[in-house]
């Protein structure tokens, strides 16, 4: 099998400035999803696109392939992640040739594991090559949310049922962003990670489903460089 894996990293950063070159654990966080798929036998290549030359400068020194900037018309705020996975896709196709897949991973996720890579890439083999995403059960279960409305509270889910314990509970599940893999023909066809059949990587490590968005993120992953073998 041949996967492209595409690891996305804008320069910029509102809630975390220099965030994909902020050292975590003595490492550029981009690094860490280089070094999780480095020398993996079913990828082909590991590519970055980025509109930063300092991140693509860091990216070159782990030996990922870094082509070009990316353009300016993907790199705002509004970019969206499948715009940017096309792009470099069509890309590689047309000075590489076809590709099985393409796994995006995301550098916000640096604990995911290479055993839970590999785990995701079997179950794309396995499932005649279906979308492959990443999921961990909700902390909050939306059946105890509520919004506000007005001034007051309402409850988020409106149903008529008795109150059940936690344990009582239907699993629910949120994406956790650390793992997408799919077809180059379902990427062009859907435009989205999401629509068609999903087949779920379930991650319950905690760890490994963090995803850095905010400074209490930030704080939390270097707890955990302080206290865990990562």
């Amino acid at each position: 099998m041949k996967i492209l894996a595409l690891i996305t990293a804008r320069g910029g950063s509102k809630r975390i400035p220099g965030k994909n070159i902020k050292k975590l654990c003595g490492k550029p966080l981009i690094e860490w999803s280089i070094d999780a798929v480095d020398d993996m036998e079913d990828i082909c290549d590991i590519l970055v696109s980025t509109d930063d030359q300092i991140i693509a400068n860091i990216a070159n020194k782990a030996e990922a392939l870094v082509p070009w900037l990316r353009p300016k018309k993907l790199a705002g705020d509004n970019s969206s992640s499948v715009d940017v996975a096309l792009h470099a896709l069509n890309w590689y196709q047309d000075q590489y040739g076809r590709v099985d897949g393409i796994l995006l991973l995301q550098p916000t996720s640096p604990f995911r594991t290479r055993k839970t890579i590999l785990k995701g890439i079997e179950l794309f083999s396995k499932n005649e090559m279906q979308s492959v995403v990443s999921f961990s059960k909700v902390k909050d279960h939306p059946f105890w949310c509520f919004e506000l409305e007005n001034g007051i509270m309402k409850k988020y889910i409106n149903k008529q049922e008795k109150h059940l314990q936690s344990q009582e509970l239907p699993d629910v599940y949120v994406t956790n962003g650390a793992f997408y893999l799919i077809t180059p023909d379902n990427l062009r066809k859907h435009e989205s990670f999401y629509k068609g059949s999903i087949i779920p990587l379930i991650i319950d490590d905690h760890k490994e489903s963090l995803d850095i968005d905010t400074e209490w993120d930030w704080e939390v992953a270097e707890m955990i460089c302080s206290q865990f073998s990562v």
